[in-house]
């Protein structure tokens, strides 16, 4: 090797290291200049923080614009489904920050639904009861009513009967049910002897014409109807109803008129039972979140939420997202409640197993 080749070979090592060193110093200060993970993820964090208030104060948004807070307050538990998103995110970003944040949403909504989620139910109970919305598409009612006479339930609510479909419903219920009254859509079949049926106005009509419709007219369309079913144990008070629908479209927001008249006339209706043993059973149209049912969760309790286990969702059948099919009881203990197999209707059937309450007499 020539003298010259050694100057370039160690003028060349000192290059590498003069780079080496300036690359080292160059990742030192991306080190020095990177934030720490209690600064990364400002983002993050602040969505955390904004979910979770968005659950605690659900109760505070207004219904003023399109029924926000109710249409909110229906779908309120999926809102959990963003602490999943938010958590992979913090993990990304390796933020100390926003998995601090996301306390407060996890912490608000296993106090909101947290209860739903461990065992509840308990074997026995005296009283079988079911409620199913039938569906006015049902393109096959006699299979619907068998499948729901194999159930065996001892009392037995059906809501949105069409005319067509009644006859199929009363004959193929007849055999397992001796008892049944039917009042516009709706109807209670049973094994024990109803008696002191009469109609319930919910309010299906309103506006400037509804004071001159005349009161046996207008129970010929409110579905919703009052009768007592006579127990070994006493008389039981049930109430079977189908509230008003409900639609959520981009100009009128999500429309409940019709649906939240019903609800506060219902819980009248149940303010005003003098029997301490009451179920209601039907197709309410909105979750018992939702604040407009105030009126009747403030007397009635839910048998799913007592003894059921999970959410039970009732709707759609095919993939149900929320419980709008309620069972609820006043002077009765629930033992446990659940949800049914589909049938041809849109809506799955909810059950609940009863007993007497031991704190009446």
């Amino acid at each position: 090797m020539t003298l010259v080749d050694t100057a370039e070979t160690g003028q060349g090592r000192r290059d590498i290291g003069s780079g080496t060193r300036r690359g080292r110093v160059r990742r030192a200060i991306r080190a020095a200049s990177r934030p720490g993970p209690w600064k990364r993820g400002p983002v993050l964090a602040t969505l955390a923080l904004l979910l979770g208030l968005f659950m605690l104060l659900h109760a505070q948004i207004p219904n003023r614009i399109g029924n926000l807070g109710s249409l909110v307050e229906t779908f309120l538990p999926w809102f959990g489904l963003f602490i999943p998103v938010l958590l992979a995110g913090a993990l990304l970003r390796r933020s100390a920050s926003a998995m601090a944040a996301l306390l407060l949403p996890v912490m608000v909504w296993l106090n909101l639904f947290g209860g739903l989620l461990g065992e509840r139910s308990h074997p026995g109970g005296y009283l079988t009861v079911a409620c199913h919305n039938v569906g006015a598409g049902n393109p096959d009612p006699a299979r619907t009513a068998r499948d729901l006479a194999a159930f065996g339930a001892d009392v037995l609510a059906l809501v949105e009967l069409t005319p067509q479909a009644r006859g199929t419903y009363e004959k193929e219920l007849a055999k397992a049910y001796p008892y049944h009254t039917v009042k516009s859509t709706v109807g209670l079949w049973s094994k024990l002897p109803l008696s002191d049926t009469k109609p319930v106005d919910i309010e299906m009509d309103a506006g400037p014409l509804a004071d001159t419709i005349a009161a046996d007219v207008k129970m010929t369309y409110d579905r919703a109807l009052r009768t007592t079913v006579a127990t070994g144990r006493g008389p039981l008070a049930v109430y079977v109803a189908h509230l008003g629908s409900v639609r959520v479209n981009p100009r009128a927001g999500f429309s409940t008129d019709q649906r939240d008249r019903g609800a506060r006339a219902l819980g009248r209706a149940v303010a005003a039972e003098r029997n301490e043993r009451v179920v209601l059973l039907g197709d309410l149209n909105g979750s018992m979140d939702d604040r407009v049912f105030a009126g009747i969760t403030s007397r009635l309790r839910s048998a799913q939420d007592a003894a059921g286990d999970g959410f039970g969702f009732s709707w759609p059948a095919r993939f149900p997202l929320v419980r709008i099919d309620h069972i609820l009881i006043r002077g009765v203990e629930p033992k446990s409640s659940w949800v049914l197999p589909a049938t041809g209707s849109d809506h799955l059937p909810v059950a609940a197993a009863i007993r007497w309450s031991s704190r009446l007499p």
